[in-house]
């Protein structure tokens, strides 16, 4: 116990404490550039997700846009009278001009509306909130067959009732929320009927009723029996109309024919054009949507491969840090993270590859002549190479590449093949970003990912090693620098009580 006991200069009057604390911050020296190379990799193991963050957006982008066939297929659509037919082209590939007319009748839904109003067992008007056990003699559940329009296959739909708890409206909503009957429901407090319309248009809808007719009655379909259609039944019907030449029906006024959907929402007897031309806007601000992030992951990933690195400025330590304002160090820390990924090999056969991937011709017999290199569509790489690489696009021949031939510039990017030169430019692409982006997670990992399972992790592993073993060793040496100032101090205050003894003796006896 008493070799532990610490006497910070009693006898000596020095001020041991502090004198203790300026040899350790020699002896931490070391640790103190642990610390920092520890930092060090922290930033540079963000800075290389940064870059896998950039490449992976270029790679959702390009998998978006260039790579989707649909892209290239994008079609304007007219009408000659869209107050009678609208269009709006889904999947089609060259352009068309489509005729209809005598549009005779459109679709409409079957309905069922109760013949007489809704009254209480015994008389009076109904309430809609209240049970139906104390207004009607209502059964536990309804069963209904129901076929939808245009089919013949009949479903059952069991409809469960609680009648010391369910209510008029509760019962709606029992019969509005069932998929297989699939209709809209309402209770028309004015006239105190109630609605029935299939949610389904078309001709060939029926439900009949298999059980509860009784319990129907009461509610105003008053010739309702079991086995039968209910009544009140308005027929849905068909839409009818006549499409290049040729005189057809569809159930629904939304159909698709031959990859254009269509809209009817008037009948007539005239004829309505319908014409489709290549949605040249749309395809080029894709392109561009693409050349324009791929200058910008280029351009900062080349300004981190070139960053300046200043090796004058290592990271603060926390002593460092209160002798400072916070804008200094906000510039310190500017410069002490900068360069940290200059000359970065991975990154820079990874812009190599990607800079390969676009100039190199896409060859193959799926290749249409004039549409086998960016170049000749219009996109080039800029002539000052501080651009490093990036494209620029010359709009109008562009344009005029697209409105030629927008399925050749879909192959030029997507050509697919196992063989490179045949290879489409956005499969090439995503192929290096992928590679790339591998790299990366094996030298800094991702968020999810252990140290343990990537390089940089793995040194961060060994140096919070060596930390922890430094720092024990200077808890030992303070330790001992306090064992020998405390040895100190109490042989000083040994030859002071000596001093003292003798002082007395001789002094004492002269008196």
């Amino acid at each position: 116990m008493a070799s532990n006991m610490r006497i910070g200069g009693l006898a000596s009057g020095m001020d041991i404490d502090q004198i203790v604390k300026d040899l350790m911050k020699v002896e931490r020296m070391p640790l103190d550039k642990l610390y920092q190379k520890k930092q060090l990799l922290e930033w540079q193991r963000d800075d290389y997700r940064e870059m896998n963050k950039l490449l992976q957006e270029l790679d959702t982008l390009i998998f978006d846009g260039v790579f989707k066939q649909s892209t290239f297929l994008k079609k304007t659509v007219t009408s000659s009278d869209e107050s009678v037919v609208t269009a709006v082209a889904t999947n089609v590939t060259a352009n068309q001009t489509v005729e209809l007319k005598d549009i005779t009748q459109l679709a409409s839904a079957a309905r069922w509306t109760s013949e007489n109003s809704i009254t209480k067992s015994g008389g009076g008007t109904v309430d809609p909130n209240a049970p139906l056990n104390t207004q009607f003699s209502s059964p536990s559940s309804l069963q209904f067959e129901v076929i939808k329009p245009g089919s013949t296959t009949a479903e059952t739909v069991d409809i469960t009732i609680d009648p010391a708890t369910d209510t008029l409206n509760s019962l709606i909503s029992k019969l509005n929320q069932n998929a297989k009957l699939g209709v809209s429901a309402f209770y028309d407090e004015f006239t105190q009927k109630l609605v029935i319309t299939k949610n389904e248009t078309g001709a060939g809808a029926s439900i009949k009723v298999v059980s509860g007719a009784n319990f129907l009655k009461e509610l105003g379909f008053t010739s309702a029996t079991d086995g039968n259609e209910l009544t009140g039944k308005t027929f849905g019907q068909n839409a009818k109309f006549t499409i290049n030449g040729l005189p057809t029906e569809r159930t629904t006024n939304t159909f698709t024919i031959n990859g254009m959907t269509y809209t009817l929402k008037n009948t007539t007897t005239g004829t309505v054009t319908i014409s489709t031309a290549t949605d040249t806007d749309a395809i080029f601000n894709t392109i561009k949507a693409f050349v324009d992030k791929y200058n910008e992951v280029i351009g900062k990933i080349n300004a981190e491969l070139k960053e300046e690195r200043y090796r004058d400025y290592p990271p603060l330590t926390d002593e460092q840090k209160e002798a400072m304002t916070e804008k200094q160090i906000e510039l310190w820390e500017e410069k002490a993270k900068s360069g940290l990924l200059r000359g970065d090999s991975i990154l820079s056969s990874g812009l190599s590859k990607m800079r390969m991937d676009l100039y190199t011709k896409v060859e193959g017999a799926n290749i249409t002549s004039g549409f086998s290199q960016l170049a000749e569509i219009g996109i080039t790489t800029s002539s000052n190479y501080l651009d490093g690489g990036k494209l620029i696009i010359d709009e109008t021949k562009l344009r005029e590449k697209i409105q030629e031939n927008p399925d050749a510039i879909y192959r030029l990017f997507n050509n697919d093949s196992t063989n490179y030169s045949e290879k489409g430019i956005a499969r090439r692409l995503r192929d290096t970003i992928k590679n790339t982006i591998g790299k990366i997670e094996q030298k800094a990992g991702k968020t999810l990912w252990t140290n343990q399972q990537f390089a940089i992790g793995r040194d961060l592993i060994q140096i919070e090693n060596q930390i922890d073993r430094f720092e024990d060793r200077l808890k030992q040496i303070e330790d001992r620098y306090w064992r020998q100032f405390t040895a100190m101090e109490k042989a000083i205050q040994r030859a002071n009580e000596q001093s003292m003894y003798l002082m007395n003796a001789f002094f004492g006896g002269a008196q």
